[in-house]
């Protein structure tokens, strides 16, 4: 953009989405960026309308309307720049419709360039079909059979060191080129292939690319096998995806034309504002979105950045593959009500009979929360198998780590270093009560030390990630001041103990006062609203770590949210009992700490209102 930032007063956002178009309206208020008006419509990217700015166009006239500003002209356009009481300076957009960015990736190692290049997809918002690669335990045939099936937006195919052997990446091109792939979107233009492999084959994959494709040649996504070079790769992803899917996806073209910056596809919108959050702050931070049919997993850890789609695990297309990961015991182990594994099922069976129902009672809100748990634990351990270090790379060894050290590859997601973990999507973002959002978190996640826990109010993150591009000031100040709402902050030791037994000591000044000692298998919530701060010292017992040594005492500022602070003494990792009742008792005993649902007595009250 080539306007002086001071001169944007009103910017206009929309987020694409699969079912729905969101619109959000950010004004400069008082020197500082506030965002004012939200308006959504259904996405009309399909039959009958084919035209997804009618979608748009319908949830930018619904801000119009609350704002009482003139926002689109006579012809159906969005005014740029703004005139007074009307139009906006800005206007920016995100896009999932369609099914998003869709891609297969390629490499000759599994758990090395194949992984690099999955990585790179991921990053760049996409979802991945498939990995193929010549260790991944299929004859060619059958690899050729999968590729002729799948209909990708694009390919990505690393391999190989520059400088080193050629043949084995040449082998992965001239497996895909003979079996033909088609594009989703476009009978008449060639499907994108990426090449991000060793410089040296670049000859002949353009021979084997040369009819049928549209070939790009990038920097090698693994140089060296130390290394991991990830950056050319995702910003040619993001070109291919402007030029060919969104150019060809009804409706994008005009909507390309309307937009002040390139359209990003809504997960990697999601994935740069927390990038640039945890880069502005120095934190480490986890982000989660989860939805109908997918969950994505966001996390930034000492600066790297990485993104996982668990494809499998939803809220209602996919529920049932929820229930069969997990198990219907590891669901039924969260619901402290007289459910049996039978009810659950049927439950299920509605759910997918039905899947955009929300809950109507609090026995199926406690379903869904226990459901939405297992998601995101399962979600989490695939996260963290694929948020390692570079595989393949020989690692330096003192004689203390022979015994303890891995040989690569280990997880850079460290909970213990974890210090904002935020929650999106509808299981998490509407529930009645914020703190069961916080419960589901720290359930899920099992956050380790200090955490802060924040939900995204109104999935806000996408537009302020396409936003950062072009005024990072606004992106920021409307990040921290709209977009996030802090729940608290989660105290909790990581170690094991007995029930009953001392967990840790602690002692609170500030905002809030408190003091006393923590039981381990026990959850205290401690009153500390949102703005306030307090001073905290916590001595773990021995054998528990806060994140300064077992049984060191730690001194921290933490600050309140909604929810406030939550001391959470039931170890880590999190064990429920295997016994039905002694479960159900300690759920129970956690529930009521944390005042998550409404007393007997309460929803009556509630029920009468």
């Amino acid at each position: 953009m080539s306007a002086d930032q001071n001169d944007i007063q009103v910017i206009l956002a929309t987020d694409c989405g699969s079912t729905t178009t969101k619109a959000i309206m950010i004004e400069l208020k008082d020197g500082v960026y506030r965002q004012t008006y939200r308006g959504e419509a259904p996405t009309t990217v399909e039959e009958p309308f084919a035209d997804v700015t009618a979608g748009v166009v319908n949830a930018v006239t619904e801000i119009g309307e609350l704002a009482g500003r003139r926002l689109v002209d006579d012809e159906g356009r969005i005014i740029r720049p703004a005139r007074g009481n009307e139009g906006c300076d800005i206007y920016i957009s995100t896009s999932s419709a369609g099914g998003g960015l869709q891609m297969m990736v390629a490499g000759v190692v599994r758990e090395m360039t194949a992984a690099s290049a999955k990585r790179a997809a991921l990053g760049a918002g996409a979802i991945v079909m498939d990995t193929i690669a010549s260790n991944d335990k299929r004859r060619p045939h059958e690899q050729i059979q999968r590729i002729r099936e799948l209909r990708p937006d694009m390919v990505l195919i690393s391999g190989g060191t520059d400088g080193g052997d050629t043949k084995k990446v040449v082998e992965i091109a001239e497996l895909i080129a003979p079996a033909k792939p088609r594009p989703r979107f476009g009978k008449e233009y060639e499907l994108p292939i990426i090449f991000a492999g060793n410089k040296d084959a670049v000859s002949d994959v353009e021979r084997a690319f040369k009819v049928g494709f549209d070939l790009s040649i990038v920097e090698n996504l693994r140089p060296v096998l130390e290394r991991e070079n990830l950056a050319p790769a995702r910003d040619r992803i993001h070109d291919v995806f402007l030029e060919h899917v969104m150019a060809h996806a009804p409706g994008y073209p005009k909507l390309m034309e309307w937009t002040d910056a390139d359209i990003m596809a809504t997960p990697n919108a999601v994935g740069r504002i927390l990038e640039q959050i945890a880069a502005k702050n120095g934190i480490n931070a986890v982000g989660v979105d989860i939805g109908g049919a997918t969950t994505d997993v966001f996390s930034v850890f000492d600066g790297q950045f990485n993104r996982t789609v668990s494809a499998n695990l939803g809220m209602s297309y996919s529920i049932s593959n929820v229930c069969a990961e997990a198990g219907m015991d590891s669901i039924l182990r969260w619901v402290h009500l007289d459910m049996n594994e039978r009810e659950l099922r049927n439950r299920v069976k509605n759910k997918m009979i039905r899947p955009t129902t929300i809950p109507q009672s609090q026995e199926a809100l406690v379903f869904e929360q226990a459901v939405a748990r297992e998601a995101l634990r399962l979600a989490y351990i695939q996260h963290k198998e694929f948020a390692t270090t570079l595989k393949g790379v020989q690692q330096q060894r003192t004689v203390g780590d022979t015994f303890s050290q891995k040989t690569g590859g280990q997880t850079i997601v460290d909970n213990m270093k974890l210090d904002l973990l935020v929650a999106s999507g509808g299981v998490l973002s509407h529930a009645p009560r914020m703190n069961q959002t916080a419960a589901m978190l720290m359930d899920a996640f099992e956050p380790e030390g200090f955490t802060e826990l924040a939900k995204d109010s109104i999935f806000m993150m996408p537009h302020l990630g396409v936003l950062s591009q072009v005024n990072e000031q606004a992106a920021t100040e409307v990040f921290e001041r709209d977009c996030l709402i802090l729940l608290g902050t989660c105290i909790a030791p990581a170690g094991e103990g007995k029930p009953g037994k001392k967990c840790m000591s602690y002692s609170m000044s500030g905002d809030a006062t408190a003091s006393g000692e923590l039981a381990y298998g026990d959850v205290k919530l401690i009153p500390l609203g949102t703005g306030q701060e307090a001073t905290i010292e916590v001595s773990p017992a021995r054998g528990f770590d806060l994140g300064a040594g077992p049984g060191k005492k730690v001194t921290r500022t933490v600050r309140g949210g909604t929810v406030g602070v939550i001391l959470d003494g039931r170890g880590r990792p999190l064990a429920l009992p295997d016994d039905r009742q002694l479960n159900l008792d300690s759920i129970r005993k956690w529930i009521d700490s944390l005042e998550l649902y409404p007393q007997p007595q309460e929803a009556e009250a509630m029920a009468q209102a």
